[in-house]
Parts: C-alpha cells; sequence; structure tokens
C-alpha cells in the first residue's frame, strides 16, 4: 500500500517556539522537501500576515511537483486569502471538542458543524481542492466526530484529517476512530499526531494500520510543544518494521539525514543526538560488545544499515571501548597494530575515560604513536600562542601562534566577535599552509548556569574534497572552539599523510 506524505513542516513545523522563517527560507526548505519526495507540502497559513501570502504564493508557482496546500480556518477571508496565493488545495479547520467548543470558539456543536459545511461549500464553490480536520478530534465525542466528518463529506469535502491536537490518543484510539471516519465517509482519511506523550509516530502508524492512507508529519519532529510525527521515523519505521501490510512511500530515503540536517539548520532547533534515524548517535557505537559484534555483521547491533537514510556508522574510542573497534578506527588511517600494541593502546584510552576524558581520533592516534614508537602518529599542529581582545565599541581581534609540522607561522584577523576572530586567524594561516578551511560551526550549550559547558562541533575540508569533523567540550567557548578547530584540521592532515604514507608502500 501507498503511504501518502503530507509535510507540515512549514506550517505546523513553523509554529515551534522560537521559529520565524522568512519567505526565501520557506522556499528553499519547500525545495528540499520536494526533492526528498514528500506528496504535499502545507506552505503555511496565508491569512496571518503579508510575509506568509508572499511565501505560500512562491511556493505555490515554484513549478514543484508536490501538492501545495494552505491552512485556512473555516471563515471565508482565511478561503479567499489561500485561493488570492495561488493556491488549489486548502487545509480547513474548526475545532469539534467540547473544551474547545466552549472555552476557545465559544460555539455550541450545532454551531461549529454549520460553519464546517458552509466554509466547504465556499471553499468548493471556489475550485478548491478540500482537506477537512476537526481539531482535537481526539478529544471531541466520538458521536459527534462521526456526524461532522459524514456532514462535510456531503458538503463536498474531498479528504479528512484526524488531528490529535495534543498528543492525547493511543494507539488503539487513533485506530478506531480512524475505521469510525473511513465507514462514515469513504473518502480518504489523514493522520495528525502530536508527540505530547511521546507517541506520535506510533499513533499515525495505527492510524495507517487502521486504513488511513496520509500522514500528516514534518522534518525532525518540529512544532508545537513536544511537535508533530517525525517524517523520518515514520517513512522508515514503515519500510523497515514487520507490518502484516507492505508499505511504500515517494520518500528518498537517501536524502533523510541531508534533509534533517538542512532543516535543523535554517530553523535552528537542534536535533537530541539520541534521536532515532538522524541523530548524530543513531549509527554511533563506543561499547566492545557492540562494536565487536557490528564489525562481524552489522545488523547485530543496527536495525538498519545507514547508507539507508543516508549516513554512516562511526565508532568512538572510550572506556567502553573494545580492541576490535580500536582496530578499526586505526585502520582508518591505514594503521595495524599489533595484538598486544592493540590491547596497550586500548589500555590507555580506558584510563582516559576512566578520568571523564573525551578521546578524539587525534588522541588515539598519539597514544599509537607512543605505543607504536611511530613518531609520524602525533599531533601536526600545535598552538603555541594565543590572545583576543574585545570589548564595546572595538572590534574583536585575535593572535594566534601555530607550530605545524615543526615550523612557526602567525595570524592575526578581526571577527564579528571573538570566535570569529580566532578562527578567522587559524584560517589564515592553514589556508594558506595545509590549505584547510572550515566548512561548518556549530555552538550549544549543554548545562546551564554561569558556569555552563558549551560543545563545539566543527568541519573542515582540504583543497581535495575531504572532509573531518571534531568535537570539544570546555567552560570558555572562545578556547573550546579553538580546540575543535585544531583537532578537525590534525585528524584530516594526519589522515591525509597517512594515506600517501600507505599508497607510497
Amino acid at each position: 500500500m501507498k503511504v501518502r506524505i503530507f509535510d507540515t513542516t512549514l506550517r505546523d513545523g513553523e509554529q515551534t517556539p522560537g521559529v520565524a522563517l522568512t519567505p526565501e527560507q520557506k522556499l528553499a526548505i519547500a525545495q528540499k522537501l520536494d526533492e526528498l519526495g514528500v506528496d504535499a507540502i502545507e506552505a503555511g497559513f496565508p491569512i496571518i500576515s503579508e510575509g506568509e501570502r508572499k511565501a505560500v504564493k512562491e511556493i505555490a508557482h515554484a513549478g514543484l511537483r508536490a501538492e501545495i496546500c494552505g491552512l485556512a480556518r473555516t471563515e471565508k477571508k482565511d478561503i479567499d486569502a489561500a485561493v488570492d496565493a495561488g493556491l488549489k488545495y486548502i487545509h480547513t479547520f474548526i475545532a469539534t471538542s467540547d473544551i474547545h467548543l466552549r472555552y476557545k470558539l465559544n460555539l455550541t456543536r450545532e454551531q461549529a458543524l454549520a460553519k464546517a459545511v458552509e466554509a466547504v461549500e465556499y471553499a468548493k464553490s471556489r475550485g478548491l481542492q478540500v482537506e477537512f480536520s476537526a481539531e482535537d478530534a481526539t478529544r471531541t465525542d466520538r458521536e459527534f466526530l462521526k456526524k461532522v466528518f459524514s456532514a462535510v463529506t456531503e458538503a463536498g469535502t474531498d479528504r479528512i484529517d484526524i488531528p490529535d491536537t495534543v498528543g492525547y490518543s493511543t494507539p488503539q484510539y487513533i485506530a478506531a476512530i480512524t475505521k469510525d471516519t473511513i465507514n462514515a465517509t469513504h473518502l480518504p482519511v489523514s493522520v495528525h499526531c502530536h508527540n505530547d506523550f511521546g507517541l506520535a509516530v506510533a499513533n499515525a502508524i495505527s492510524g495507517i494500520q487502521a486504513g488511513a492512507q496520509c500522514a500528516h508529519v514534518t522534518i525532525n519532529g518540529i512544532g508545537e510543544r513536544a511537535g508533530n510525527a517525525s517524517l523520518e521515523e515514520f517513512v522508515m519505521a514503515l519500510q523497515c518494521l514487520q507490518f502484516d501490510d507492505k508499505f511504500e512511500t515517494n520518500i528518498n530515503t537517501k536524502l533523510l539525514y541531508d534533509t534533517s540536517r538542512y532543516v535543523s539548520k535554517i530553523v535552528g532547533i537542534q536535533v537530541q543526538p539520541n534521536k532515532a534515524i538522524v541523530g548524530e548517535n543513531a549509527f554511533g557505537h563506543e561499547s566492545g560488545i557492540h562494536t565487536h559484534g557490528v564489525l562481524s555483521n552489522p545488523l547485530t547491533y543496527e536495525p538498519i544499515s545507514p547508507e539507508l537514510v543516508g549516513r554512516t556508522r562511526w565508532f568512538q574510542v572510550g572506556k567502553h571501548a573494545g580492541a576490535h573497534g580500536i582496530a578499526a578506527m586505526l585502520e582508518e588511517y591505514g594503521i595495524q597494530p599489533s595484538k598486544e600494541q592493540t590491547h596497550e593502546i586500548l589500555e590507555q584510552v580506558k584510563k582516559l575515560g576512566d578520568q571523564g576524558k573525551h578521546v578524539t581520533d587525534v588522541e588515539l592516534l598519539s597514544i599509537t604513536g607512543e605505543v607504536m614508537h611511530q613518531e609520524g602518529l602525533r599531533r601536526l599542529v600545535h598552538l603555541t600562542g594565543f590572545s583576543v581582545s574585545t570589548g564595546m565599541g572595538n572590534m574583536p581581534y585575535a593572535f594566534v601562534k601555530l607550530n605545524i609540522e615543526g615550523k612557526d607561522f602567525i595570524g592575526t584577523d578581526y571577527g564579528v566577535g571573538p570566535v570569529d576572530a580566532s578562527i578567522n586567524a587559524i584560517q589564515k594561516i592553514t589556508g594558506e599552509i595545509a590549505k584547510v578551511r572550515i566548512k561548518e560551526y556549530k555552538l550549544d550549550s549543554i548545562s546551564g548556569g554561569s558556569e555552563a559547558l558549551c560543545e563545539v562541533t566543527i568541519k573542515v575540508e582540504d583543497a581535495y574534497g575531504n572532509q573531518s569533523s571534531a568535537k570539544s567540550i570546555g567552560e570558555d567557548i572562545v578556547i573550546t572552539s579553538v580546540q575543535a578547530m585544531l583537532d578537525g584540521i590534525n585528524r584530516i592532515m594526519l589522515k591525509k599523510i597517512l594515506k600517501q604514507k600507505n599508497l607510497g608502500h
């Protein structure tokens, strides 16, 4: 069975607290969603602002393959705004639960029903395809919900949507009202599930199993409060888990990770590391038991191949690591220590882990160099001097002194802030000497208070397109950023030099 993917990242996703997108950003995300293969894009809510109307209009006229939809209340002015924005498809809604009717709309059930029917009839008279939602459906009286859906069906609606507006449903209940709706309307049914109890994806899947043909989802599950059903989790669950029926979507799953990162960067909402499918740790392994299993057969500790969603697996060295993982990581650099040397390296890694230290690839190579008595396995770039000045009225300025393979280099530069100035100064040196430039910078706070720890992740790229990333954690944002930058540079330079040496042999 083919399942329709209705993406509402640009509408419900943008309702995430703190998120506001420009028309240009919305169009760029819509193009990414279209490349991903979604069937419908809810571009926005045209009536709410001039910028929103402009964004929806640009997306509607962008020549995308996906159907473009806009949200509208059961008000003629909302429907007219959608038409004026160039839409041919609207998603109109009115609340039907008693709590919404009494405290939000101040309407009786009969009045809400009449507004729903009038809106659908008006939208159809304007030549629109209509998807009707009964907001807060899962807290609506079950018989009244069927009555509403039957009435809008008679009024000419093309699709019915069942919103679990506050994530209140269970998989069993959403299945039951999905069956009710199909029996009452005989129309294509969608489910729109929120994640307030962490059940959005489970509820969406249950609705599909009960006969719904479509799910409303967002990239990374963003949305109001706890968010929406996550597109990537929903799609991969349908594709890979064991169901009585076989489900398919039009999603190009190899673009999932890239799309996730793209949206995350634009909206400014970080994906939690342990998030399913697209989280940074989803295909990462440290435990020796797990690493050994994955190296023997990835399916031992991975439910799917990471390449299926545009990812690669990675191993982390630390106190939980095992000899097989250490050997696999060193093999990436063309290094093959003996069994005894591997165990000696492992012991040193575990000692650092017991001290609470994060062991980077560069540190692993340094330890390996000492154990194997190989001078070449060491940091190639050392920070030997560093200062930064900043203050009101003065543009931040940084001085950096680096030692690269035994030679000293000095760089100075300005920036919009002390971090920017420091990284600019480093790049001024490494861009010329090592042909390495920064490609991506990300800063996150990982603890609260005045002594909060920050986490800096940096991606660097050399002149040949090879990329490397590094992460550093510390109290000082500037020093932590500089450390991450140097770790990334060391990693990419070591990898290149070691590969050249191995090719020479």
